[in-house]
């Protein structure tokens, strides 16, 4: 039924090769379970595939596999609290399998490419009305020793940029609250809907701050942002419509960029090494 992409869950980690290897019958099994004719070619991002289907009734929807871990493993419990309320509607899941059936979005259209007026005015209204408690199954917002990570890597992040960011992680989790929120929010997970103009997919959530969620709209389309005026004018933009504390906002988002370098370290991707810290140096001061 489906033909796995070669090189697809290459570093998702231990198990993944084996679980990759499953996915044709799996495709199979849900098509089966809940009456599902494939409707299209298979999509694919990092940790999932797509495919694209015709429920009995003859209505477009997507049945989504995808690796779990601590990032997805919560992704469908999400999706049914928000509750198709700005985010893609969810059908049909089953945890034990990471199968999710999902409403059919336009994956040729995403926020990426809109005017980026558009990108902003959607996503801070995202960050203002999906604020909900976290459930208990939620685990809050964490992080790797900054310290520890820079050293193995011979120091590169700057003396104050990470002592900076290390006080900050301190302070942030200690009062940090519980709303549910998307680690993962950018303008790449926001898509065209009938239902709805734009939806967000692919939510990867935790309990934290509502503000904790804004770095990544800065990290994408980043080129479009005029240096540091540019940075703070969009995170200003994303607070007022999203009600968020800019403070907060500013120090979420400079604790993640310096996390975003140190990842970028360990998997050499040195085009998002350089946008994280460029981030780091507007954020550490107004």
């Amino acid at each position: 039924m489906i033909t796995v992409p070669e090189g697809f869950g290459d570093g998702l980690g231990e198990g993944a090769p084996e679980w990759v290897g499953t996915l044709p019958k799996l495709a199979t099994e849900f098509c089966a379970r809940w009456r599902l004719a494939p409707d299209g070619a298979l999509l694919n991002g990092y940790v999932a595939v797509v495919l694209p289907v015709r429920r009995a009734d003859g209505t477009p929807a997507a049945l989504k596999l995808t690796w779990r871990d601590t990032e997805t493993e919560h992704e469908a419990l999400a999706l049914r609290l928000w509750d198709g309320r700005g985010v893609v509607r969810l059908l049909e899941h089953d945890d034990e399998h990471g199968a999710l059936l999902l409403e059919r979005l336009d994956h040729t259209r995403t926020l990426m490419t809109a005017p980026v007026e558009t990108a902003v005015q959607v996503t801070g209204g995202l960050l203002r009305d999906l604020r909900l408690p976290a459930p208990p199954e939620v685990g809050p917002v964490g992080f790797r020793d900054f310290a520890a990570d820079n050293a193995a890597h011979g120091h590169p992040v700057p003396a104050p940029l990470l002592d900076a960011a290390v006080a900050l992680v301190r302070d942030l989790t200690a009062d940090a609250g519980r709303t549910l929120v998307n680690g993962d929010l950018h303008y790449g997970n926001v898509l065209a809907g009938d239902r709805a103009p734009w939806l967000m997919i692919d939510p990867k959530p935790l309990a934290g701050d509502p503000e904790f969620s804004v770095l990544p709209l800065l990290w994408n389309r980043f080129g479009e942002m005029d240096g540091h005026r540019g940075t703070w004018d969009r995170l200003r933009a994303l607070a007022d419509i999203g009600g968020l504390d800019v403070e907060r906002a500013r120090a979420w988002g400079l604790v993640r960029a310096v996390e975003g370098e140190l990842w970028a370290l360990r998997v050499g991707d040195t085009g998002f090494r350089d946008t994280c810290r460029a981030l780091a140096e507007r954020l550490v001061r107004p």
